[in-house]
């Protein structure tokens, strides 16, 4: 059973960390936010016209993270994994105050963000929850790479296939998760990672310099060098659906869909999202149950919703 009405959290609270790619420390506070407002980040460093709005269509960039910016400039990179515990963790509107260009690293997973979100509880709003359903199949090829989605009218799942083939240890692994099961750890508490030998390429493009083993899975060869291993045998894959789920919560409200997904990343969902909303005979929007007595013709005025035109 769907939830039918809108969740923020119950009160402040605030973190901070080491950002991956800046390797700024930044703190960060979780402010409670009312119905139809949405995810909204707020550069608390900036004196005026700083806020971003968490919607696919204020990607700048998706080199090795997700990046959001406002028309003035102000933007917030390494958002999916927080924007996955928000998704995970059933919270619909929010305002993410931080003194910084991004979102912390924390442990390179989220599990940090989903312990910190159930430590405060959710308060019920009066708004009712809205779900996008897709209602036909919509498919994105480039090159190598492949997603598609096709409907499934009271579920988010996703089914990935990572190819790793420089990788002798990682190769090619393919999970299927659905995201209404109750237990998500294996996905919220599965680790970012890098090839040991991409690490200098990396850093030369100005990313990774909060980089560490207390962040990131290194694989060297058949070794990954963080101590204690791997989590999960499959967590490169689950990573890579977080990833997905965190992008995905960036159409501005929770998908019923199937998704299939092949060698994917930031950039495939996000072009992906860009496909299934130029279209409207692609989706309906709902509430509470994806029935056809609940399918709303007209779209609501919700500045959150990127299904707006």
């Amino acid at each position: 059973m769907q939830e039918i009405n809108q969740k923020t959290l119950n009160n402040e609270v605030s973190f901070s960390g080491i950002g991956l790619h800046t390797g700024v420390n930044i703190d960060v506070t979780l402010v409670p936010a009312n119905s139809n407002s949405g995810i909204t980040f707020k550069r608390v460093d900036l004196e005026n016209k700083n806020e971003i709005t968490a919607n696919f269509k204020n990607v700048s960039s998706d080199k090795l993270c997700t990046k959001i910016e406002n028309t003035f400039g102000a933007s917030v990179s390494t958002i999916e994994h927080l924007m996955a515990a928000l998704y995970i963790c059933g919270v619909d509107n929010l305002i993410i105050n931080l003194n910084g260009p991004e979102v912390p690293i924390m442990d390179g997973s989220a599990k940090d963000f989903v312990k910190i979100i159930k430590s405060c509880g959710l308060k019920t709003l009066e708004g009712k929850r809205k779900y996008v359903r897709i209602k036909k199949k919509v498919e994105l090829r480039d090159g190598d790479k492949f997603i598609k989605i096709v409907p499934s009218n009271k579920k988010f799942e996703v089914k990935f296939t990572l190819e790793y083939k420089k990788s002798p240890l990682i190769k090619t692994q393919t999970n299927t998760k659905n995201f209404q099961e109750k237990n998500l750890e294996d996905i919220y508490s599965a680790r970012t990672f890098c090839l040991y030998e991409d690490i200098e390429e990396i850093k030369s493009i100005g990313l990774a310099k909060g980089g560490s083993l207390e962040n990131a899975i290194v694989v060297q060869g058949n070794k990954i060098l963080n101590e204690g291993g791997l989590r999960f045998k499959n967590e490169f894959v689950n990573h890579k659906i977080l990833d997905l789920a965190g992008d995905f919560m960036l159409s501005g409200t929770r998908v019923f869909g199937s998704i299939e997904c092949i060698h994917g990343g930031h950039a495939l969902t996000n072009k992906f999202l860009k496909k299934i909303f130029s279209d409207k005979s692609n989706y309906d929007l709902v509430e509470n149950e994806a029935s056809s007595a609940n399918v709303r013709k007209i779209l609501p005025i919700n500045k959150r919703l990127a299904v707006i035109a």
